[in-house]
């Protein structure tokens, strides 16, 4: 397929590493103070440009139903077999399946850069369409690497994307740690204004650096969350890893209904992460 040549936002628009500006998001003012960096130095590109599996030197997998499904009563089991996981014509495709499989009604597939990938801030943006449906519960996140030795809430966690198949136009970015995680998590949703995210392509990125993370969805910047923001201590300042699921059901969807039709794709057609320009 042909590529999408997407500069970072940030590039485009600002000369400088670093500036703190007030802008205007669909039409409304915000007050808020934005610390907005300059990543421009790729450090990982997965284009998914080979067919078959994914990269393994850059992906792994976590297979099966976790403990409480994955925490949060999900409903799939998660495989990786080609029916669930694999790379066509230049796009990744995660699919989430109705069948019994391992005494589970569904399977799918989660992706994580776990002990492969990690890095402490820069920009981590993919660009993917987005399945359909009640139930249906994709995410693109990011987990502290230390998450061994710390258990979650512990290790942080960053929900760069993630959003309910029954609610087609919203999306929601959110960071977890201690005190403020689950429904508690520090959180602000994202409307895409006359158009679905199942109907085609978007860019979903954060910017990150030291004590603060930037919510965007292509070339829209709608959040920042800073340490004031949270409830407990800031658990950011360190390498965290990427992670891509596909879940069905869940605290956080609901079951599937009547209405959920299978099987139900992620498409990504990309990932790529950058660090900040070095200046000698």
């Amino acid at each position: 397929m042909k590529r999408t040549q997407y500069k970072p936002f940030n590039q485009v628009l600002f000369k400088y590493p670093l500036l703190v500006f007030a802008i205007t998001l669909l039409g409304c003012e915000t007050d808020d103070q934005q610390t907005v960096a300059r990543f421009t130095e790729l450090t990982l590109s997965e284009e998914f440009d080979t067919d078959g599996q994914p990269n393994p030197s850059i992906w792994g997998y976590e297979i099966g139903t976790g403990e409480n499904g994955w925490g949060n009563q999900e409903l799939q089991y998660y495989t990786d077999r080609p029916e669930n996981v694999n790379v066509q014509n230049g796009v990744l495709l995660i699919t989430a399946r109705e069948e019994s499989f391992e005494g589970s009604s569904y399977t799918s597939a989660r992706l994580v850069t776990k002990d492969k990938f990690e890095q402490r801030y820069g920009r981590f943006e993919a660009r993917i369409r987005l399945p359909y449906g009640q139930g249906i519960w994709p995410a693109f996140w990011m987990l502290g690497a230390d998450i061994d030795e710390n258990p979650w809430p512990g290790a942080g966690e960053i929900d760069i994307m993630e959003y309910r198949g029954q609610s087609p136009t919203v999306l929601i970015g959110s960071v977890h740690g201690p005190g403020y995680s689950g429904g508690d998590a520090i959180s602000k949703e994202f409307t895409l204004s006359n158009d679905r995210f199942d109907t085609g392509f978007h860019i979903f990125g954060i910017e990150w650096g030291p004590e603060y993370v930037n919510f965007y969805v292509d070339d829209v910047l709608y959040n920042q969350i800073t340490p004031e923001d949270v409830t407990g201590p800031w658990v950011f300042d360190k390498p965290f890893y990427i992670l891509m699921n596909l879940a069905v059901g869940g605290n956080f969807v609901g079951s599937p209904n009547e209405e959920t039709e299978f099987p139900q794709t992620m498409l990504v057609d990309y990932v790529r992460v950058y660090e900040e320009l070095k200046i000698n």
